[in-house]
């Protein structure tokens, strides 16, 4: 189908893993924005505590699907 999409970009962060750092940007997007269909890690970063990974930090670009009117 053809489709047109929006894209916004998000940064999400976790202590634990990069994989949580992406689902805790998908899960708090998904609270306000409607019709995502994608993403995209576009960056990976964190921040050091004592010479060991504090947190992790990623930056994710979100596709949402317009509706059709």
């Amino acid at each position: 189908m053809d489709n047109v999409y929006a894209i916004t970009e998000v940064v999400g962060s976790s202590k634990n893993s990069i994989e949580e750092a992406v689902g805790n940007a998908l899960q708090t997007a998904s609270q306000t924005l409607r019709n995502l269909e994608w993403f995209e890690v576009t960056q990976i970063r964190g921040h050091v505590e004592n010479g060991k990974v504090g947190h992790y930090q990623v930056g994710v670009k979100l596709g949402m699907r317009y509706e059709r009117g």
